[in-house]
């Protein structure tokens, strides 16, 4: 179905529908004016907003409403019913909201209409100024949420990155497949930060953080005053250190720059080895094998992603990636690299002419460490998000929070995770105490296939699987002494929300 197709199904609200056919707690799809429309009832209100996630356009017909919201069943973003307000990342604009009439028995919509968004806290009067460091998910997304909770203040967001935020997860998916125009990547132009007045100083590179006099230093000399900081340093790519890891034909991939060098050696290219069979190495190898390269994967592990999602996913993803051509050398490691040539510890030597090292990240956490934060396997915060430095703040790849559903502390790089943490370190360093306890979600593209994951499981003692993973429609439960710590599902984008909001209630 087309794109305008599914916009125009079911009925035209304009004309009116029996108001017995809206029924409490469910949604209905149709559409007013030209634009897909979703009619929902709570109680005995109804509300009628535009029916695409304002993300990546999923349907949000085919997402779950709990109370009076909706969540998307692509990326699991959250808008309110009432407001249309995006009200949890990955969606950072809002929903249309059109106004209801009911005339007797029967509801109509009428005209686009305009509501305030809910303010969650009042703006604290001692804070004046803001500093991010940081231009990434977290820091992005945090500066959004400080203008739309109203705060009048400066926001300043620090970023060594050359290009204004940008999308992430696109630059190992879509857009490095060449399916995504570069005009996709970037969040917001720079009229958006300038009509939000936010300050965003990109190639700017902060070097320490006076915690007792409330500045940062950058590298130029200069300083930047704060009232509260966050940091949002993000990650760093490991790097490889065996012979030839210097060449000009390998590459790494985690900044835009990185994707354009990348697509640019691709042009005379035939043959590449990724090194690496993680998230972002198996992203990388389906992207390349959509451009025709011949690709081949190497890694210690006896299956890819088993650490992560078990043996019987990682065999399904190995299975899609080798029907599409991808050669998998497991069990082994990469020793040399020269100008045509990859020498692996077993031995072989595979001809490559272009080499992607996807060996894992660190968090960025040299700055904080250097400042005197506590840091554990990333930077420590309380359940607020505020570091052991009351007003400094860490939110993304770098923080290290209490979560409340596997009951310990976690670490974890996921996009949607930096965004949401960023938006709720913004209410907090405003005054609010909303702690952060959202389940963590990430997605992993294959091909054609997504891998959607709720939750977090470093260690599980039973996997429970309902449907089969080989034809690419299942759901997979991780436990531990009985309790469910994560989902990952195929082809079932409704289980994935119901459980995230499982997760969430327990």
């Amino acid at each position: 179905m087309s794109s305008n197709e599914q916009q125009l199904s079911g009925p035209d609200f304009a004309r009116g529908i029996p108001a017995s056919d809206i029924v409490d707690g469910k949604m209905l799809l149709g559409h007013f004016d030209g634009e897909a429309v979703l009619l929902a009832k709570t109680g005995a209100e109804i509300f009628a907003v535009g029916a695409t996630c304002t993300h990546y356009n999923g349907p949000l017909a085919e997402g779950l409403m709990v109370g009076d919201t909706v969540r998307c069943p692509w990326h699991h973003a959250c808008f309110s019913l009432r407001t249309g307000e995006a009200l949890r990342a990955p969606a950072l604009n809002p929903v249309s909201c059109f106004r209801i009439e009911e005339s007797g028995e029967t509801v109509f919509v009428r005209e686009k209409i305009e509501k305030s968004p809910k303010q969650q806290v009042k703006p604290d009067s001692h804070v004046r100024s803001v500093v991010i460091v940081g231009g990434g998910a977290a820091g992005n997304a945090a500066a959004e949420m400080l203008r739309r909770q109203e705060f009048k203040g400066t926001v300043t967001i620090l970023s060594a990155d050359d290009a204004l935020p940008y999308d992430r997860p696109n630059l190992s998916k879509d857009y490095l497949a060449g399916n995504a125009s570069e005009d996709w990547i970037p969040l917001r132009t720079q009229d958006f930060y300038n009509e939000q007045k936010i300050d965003v100083r990109l190639k700017t590179r902060v070097v320490a953080i006076d915690t007792v006099e409330r500045e940062v230093t950058l590298a130029d000399g200069s300083h930047v005053a704060f009232d509260a900081l966050l940091l949002a340093t993000g990650a760093v790519p490991f790097r490889l250190d065996i012979p030839g890891a210097g060449l000009p034909h390998v590459h790494y991939l985690r900044t835009l720059d990185d994707s354009r060098a990348l697509i640019a050696n691709i042009k005379n290219s035939k043959r590449a080895v990724v090194i690496g069979a993680s998230f972002i190495g198996l992203e990388t190898a389906a992207s390349l094998r959509a451009r025709d390269i011949e690709v081949h994967v190497v890694g210690p592990q006896s299956r890819p992603l088993e650490r992560v999602l078990g043996a019987e996913l990682g065999d399904m993803i190995r299975a899609i990636h080798e029907e599409r051509g991808v050669v998998f050398h497991f069990g082994t490691t990469a020793v040399a690299i020269d100008e045509d040539m990859v020498t692996l510890k077993s031995g072989d030597r595979i001809p490559a002419d272009l080499v992607v090292a996807g060996i894992g990240v660190q968090p960025d956490t040299a700055l904080a460490k250097a400042a005197g934060l506590t840091i554990d396997n990333g930077v420590v915060v309380d359940q607020y998000l505020q570091t052991s430095v009351p007003g400094i703040y860490a939110a993304g790849d770098i923080a290290r929070w209490p979560d409340p559903h596997s009951g310990a502390p976690i670490r974890v790089e996921h996009w949607v995770v930096a965004e949401r943490q960023g938006q709720t370190a913004a209410i907090n360093m405003l005054g609010g105490r909303q702690p952060f306890d959202a389940a963590p979600f990430f997605w992993s593209q294959h091909f054609d296939v997504t891998v959607s994951y709720v939750g977090h499981a470093e260690k599980w003692d039973k996997i429970e699987i309902d449907g089969d993973p080989s034809s690419r429609d299942c759901k997979v439960t991780y436990l531990k002494s009985g309790r469910a710590l994560a989902v990952a599902t195929v082809s079932r984008d409704i289980d994935s929300l119901r459980a995230e909001v499982e997760l969430e209630s327990s």
